[in-house]
């Protein structure tokens, strides 16, 4: 029978996952609590500001905004009153070592002309890409991203799909099958970086990026992506629920084999009936949980998992605007392959990069003072696996780094820099408690997908619930938001309010 009063919910950390949980929770009658560690929300999505300059710290990419939306709707009010989303085109320009570039959008006909006018044996391939895409997004994305998968028979159920898609293959082997221009290869299979995934090894499932940025769009969150972040705290408080900032969670409180809480980092304890953690899925078990309420998630099995690259990321801000720039530009290595093998496997720092390189004001001009431009440049670079000293490493990429674009595409950048600084794997694990300081978890291999990912309802604690890029369906603001709606439906089912 439903409990008479609402039952309690403690939320540990405030990134998408945490909030969108939270928000989630308290629309439906629970009385949630929502501790985050650091003095602002967002955790990897929190928010800089230098010198009148705003530089979001993580996430920039929005895709499928119905799940943000739906935040809003299920809480009877209208999203548009809260945030302000506009479509950014092209999705990406992508630079290649010989100076040719492609703009990446999401209209079918144009990137057909596009890829014929770069490659005319590509087109017809292309189509057929665009199809198969479409069957993969809608067994992913459509019927499995917001499933539980707490049993190995839900696995088994869903194994002859996997299997007609051929999802033991991986990204890059399904583009190279339509696709045979080695640039155009890139070009369609550069979106697993973007959840921290090497495309040849990234499982074929995450082809379906394709359909879902052509089924939605990609957009731009009008004050930047912390702008949607305090929409949700503002939501969440408006529903009744309670937030407290500075008050880092130091265990979970387990009785009788059920989460009951959570004790932070003061001693002060928060009771509940459930806990749902949105700090790294790693770490919950590493870090918050005692050893002897461990039994599947061992620090042995969690060591032999693979983690995701990490991440360098420079911001800096510019007296001068640099009005060639688009929004989202991809700087491709003339080395695919080995640089990411380089990163990914042999756990080294090459001299050679590949750049994310993002321009906010090119769509947004509040990000900088008036006549002046926002940008950062992120680096996928080995994770703490390497044994980096990046306290040494960090100063001289970043010299690296201005020095590239300087060459590139930003002439006289150094001279007019106001404002930089930088963010290295060794920041992801001190800061942002991210295991091997891993830009985004777990890396999204076949074998660490769906039932073999950290799962969303803790196999070793009753009533404690695991949302956030290391948990199922994966990272990126989707997966994340995805995990929050499979968090809610196990909450309302273990824990009816």
């Amino acid at each position: 029978m439903p409990a008479s009063t609402p039952r309690k919910v403690v939320v540990a950390g405030a990134g998408f996952g945490g909030l969108a949980a939270a928000v989630r929770l308290q629309s439906r009658g629970y009385e949630v609590t929502l501790l985050e560690a650091r003095s602002q929300l967002g955790g990897r999505a929190q928010v800089f500001r230098r010198n009148g300059f705003t530089f979001d710290g993580g996430p920039t990419v929005i895709t499928a905004p119905f799940l943000l939306d739906e935040l809003f709707t299920g809480a009877g009010q209208r999203p548009e009153d809260h945030m302000k989303l506009v479509p950014v085109d092209p999705f990406y320009r992508i630079e290649f070592h010989d100076g040719r570039s492609f703009d990446y959008t999401g209209n079918a006909e144009e990137m057909e002309r596009r890829v014929a006018a770069f490659c005319p044996s590509d087109a017809a391939g292309y189509r057929e890409m665009l199809v198969q895409a479409r069957a993969i997004f809608d067994k992913g994305f459509t019927e499995l991203a917001d499933r539980p998968f707490s049993k190995f028979m839900d696995m088994v159920r869903i194994a002859p799909d996997l299997i007609r898609l051929h999802s033991h293959k991986t990204v890059y082997q399904f583009v190279s099958k339509y696709v045979k221009d080695p640039m155009l290869r890139r070009v369609f299979s550069f979106h697993p970086l973007l959840v921290g995934g090497n495309p040849f090894q990234t499982t074929s499932i995450y082809a379906l990026i394709q359909h879902l940025e052509r089924q939605w769009g990609v957009h731009y969150a009008m004050g930047g992506t912390g702008a949607i972040i305090e929409a949700l705290g503002k939501l969440f408080l408006s529903l009744g629920g309670t937030l407290r900032l500075s008050t880092p969670v130091r265990s979970v409180l387990v009785n009788k084999g059920a989460a009951s809480g959570v004790e932070s980092s003061s001693g002060e304890r928060f009771f509940a009936d459930a806990v749902v953690s949105n700090v790294d899925g790693p770490n919950t078990y590493r870090k918050l949980l005692a050893g002897h309420s461990r039994r599947k998630n061992t620090d042995s099995r969690l060591e032999r998992m693979r983690y995701s690259m990490g991440l360098f990321v420079l911001y800096f801000g510019t007296t001068k605007q640099y009005p060639a720039i688009p929004h989202h530009t991809i700087i491709l290595s003339e080395r695919y392959r080995e640089l990411l093998d380089d990163i990914f496997n042999r756990k080294h720092l090459s001299e050679d990069l590949s750049i994310y390189l993002h321009r906010p004001t090119a769509t947004d001009a509040s990000m900088a003072p008036p006549g002046c431009d926002t940008f950062y440049a992120l680096v996928p670079v080995p994770n703490l696996e390497s044994g980096t000293n990046w306290s040494v490493e960090g100063p001289r990429l970043r010299d690296r780094l201005i020095a590239f674009l300087e060459r590139h595409s930003m002439p006289e950048l150094s001279k007019n820099l106001v404002t930089d600084f930088h963010i290295t794997p060794a920041d992801f694990e001190q800061s942002l408690n991210s295991y091997a300081g891993a830009g985004f978890s777990l890396e999204p291999v076949f074998t660490q997908s769906a039932w073999f990912r950290l799962h969303n309802e803790s196999e070793d604690v009753r009533n404690l619930f695991l949302v956030g890029a290391g948990t199922h369906p994966g990272a990126g603001i989707p997966g994340v938001l995805s995990s929050a709606r499979i968090a809610e439906k196990l909450v309302l089912e273990r824990v009816p309010c």
